[in-house]
Order: C-alpha cells, then sequence, then structure tokens
C-alpha cells in the first residue's frame, strides 16, 4: 500500500492507469474509493493515471501528531506536495464535496500548474448555507447543537453511524435513500464509514467547516477550464456552484437531473459521461466548452 510521508501525515493514495495525471480526492467520511467503487477510476484509467488519495482524517491516511492540517489551505497543498513526490509537473485535479473544497482553494493561486479542475458537488466557502432545519433557534443554540453532536460523534461506533445516517439521511444522502436501488448505494456509502475514525472525523469537521466566504476574487483567478457538476437535488450546493459558475472564467456547470449529493454513486454512467467528455474537450480544445 503506498504512502506518501509529508512531515508527520502519511498520505494513502493508490495509482492506476498511465497518461496525463488526474489526482483526486473525495468528501466527509469518504475516501479514494468513492471514485473506484462507482466504475470512475476504472473508466478514467483507460487514458489517464488516476491517482486517488485518502485525505487527513479520512480513510487509511494516518495523521500521528499535532498540528493536524485539517485547514482548507494545508489540504489543497497536499495535491502540490503528493505531484511533487511523484514528479508530476501538470495534472488535473478531481475532487467531491469537501475535498473540492480544498480543491477550488488550491487553484485560486496554483492554477497554471491544473491542466483542469473538475469539481463535484461543492462550493469555494468551508461554511456553506445548511438548509435550516431548526428555524426557531438561534444561531448560539445551533453552534452548541453543533459542538455537542461532534462530541458525541466521538463516541460512535461504525455500525452506530450508519444506524444514524439510514434514519436521519439529511441533505447529502435522501436522494440516495430514495433511490429505488438504494440498498447498493448504501452498501458503497457504508464501506466508507467502517474506514473512517470517528474521533478524527470530529477533530476534522471542527477545524474545516469554518469560512463562509465564497472567495470571490479568488475565484476570478482560476485559469484552467474548470468543470463544475452537481446533482438537481444537492440542496446545499446548488448557490454554491452557481457562485463559482459566474465568476470563474472558462468553466463547464452542469447539472444531473434527478440525483442528489452522491452523484458518482447515484449515477455513475452520466458522472463517467461528463467527466470524460469533459476532459475529451479539454484535451481537444484547451478549453472547458
Amino acid at each position: 500500500m503506498p504512502y506518501f510521508e509529508r512531515g508527520h501525515v502519511r498520505i494513502y493514495y493508490e495509482d492506476h492507469g498511465e497518461g496525463e495525471a488526474i489526482l483526486t480526492n473525495h468528501g466527509l467520511m469518504e475516501d479514494g474509493t468513492y471514485w473506484s467503487e462507482t466504475g470512475v477510476t476504472e473508466k478514467l484509467a483507460e487514458q489517464y493515471r488516476v491517482i486517488s488519495m485518502d485525505m487527513r482524517g479520512h480513510g487509511r491516511t494516518i495523521v500521528d501528531g499535532i498540528p493536524f492540517g485539517y485547514d482548507v489551505s494545508t489540504m489543497g497543498n497536499d495535491f502540490g506536495a503528493l505531484a511533487d513526490e511523484l514528479e508530476i509537473d501538470r495534472f488535473h485535479i478531481l475532487t467531491h464535496a469537501t475535498g473540492g473544497m480544498a480543491a477550488v482553494r488550491y487553484a485560486m493561486t496554483t492554477s497554471e500548474r491544473l491542466i483542469s479542475l473538475m469539481l463535484t458537488d461543492t462550493g469555494s466557502e468551508t461554511a456553506p448555507e445548511m438548509p435550516d432545519n431548526f428555524p426557531e433557534i438561534s444561531d448560539e443554540e445551533k453552534h452548541k447543537m453543533r459542538q455537542d453532536g461532534l462530541e458525541m460523534l466521538k463516541s460512535l461506533t461504525a455500525e452506530e453511524r450508519i444506524v444514524g445516517a439510514r434514519e436521519n439521511p439529511g441533505p447529502f444522502l435522501y436522494k440516495m435513500d430514495e433511490n429505488p436501488d438504494s440498498e447498493r448505494m448504501w452498501k458503497i456509502y457504508e464501506s466508507f464509514v467502517h474506514r473512517s475514525d470517528s474521533v478524527a472525523v470530529a477533530e476534522f469537521m471542527k477545524s474545516f467547516y469554518c469560512d463562509p466566504n465564497p472567495m470571490v476574487e479568488g475565484l476570478r483567478q482560476i485559469k484552467c477550464p474548470t468543470l463544475i457538476l452537481l446533482g438537481e437535488f444537492d440542496d446545499v450546493f446548488i448557490k454554491p456552484s452557481e457562485v463559482m459558475a459566474k465568476e470563474i472564467p472558462d468553466n463547464r456547470h452542469v447539472i444531473i437531473k434527478g440525483v442528489g449529493h452522491m452523484t458518482a454513486i447515484e449515477a455513475p454512467d452520466q458522472t463517467i459521461g461528463e467527466l470524460t467528455d469533459f476532459l475529451d474537450t479539454v484535451k481537444k480544445k484547451g478549453k472547458a466548452k
């Protein structure tokens, strides 16, 4: 199992295929298998070198000491550090959700190194506005509930977290749960949970989701072709995706009908089709569309 050591962090990654490099990461409580278990890695590896990392605090990556580096800047720079380790000059980035927040921030200052940027189900702020499930309580009470919830998360087993997710899928999993093929999809999601560590995830959440600023001026500095892809019912990221589509100079904004936040799980064939079409266009034209 390959690891890249950066300070006191051992970042796990898998390396498949040959050609231009695509570095990937993933969303909260996921890992690199978000792309492999859904067939995305296999398909892209027919033409590209696909290098999928497990982010800090996730999957098989090991963080052994403080500071953990659970901030958007450090995690964005992990892309460049891994590319340096593998002696890759320029590369594509493919991301999902939380991982996309780190990637888009990285691209704001380093897009000259990127052949393209693929952002699925994400936004440029690390504290996006959530659907208001508690309209009658104050912001202070919401904050306390969040902190209490994170402390509780640390004590939960993987099975307890899975039961909780199934009972309350929330804005990120509800469309997956409604899908006629939901049991297959849940099995993929549950495999992530079994590889995750409750304490690490809780610490990650406390540190990472803290900036509501979409960084509009930074978005305008992204010079590489960019794909902004999400599901029609990804309620959290509809507006953030619109901001990115408005401000990133060269982008393709795609909404997959009928699906929610977990696009590669809910609609793997459509996701693969959009990714490969975008990459083909970038290869032929050097532009997003």
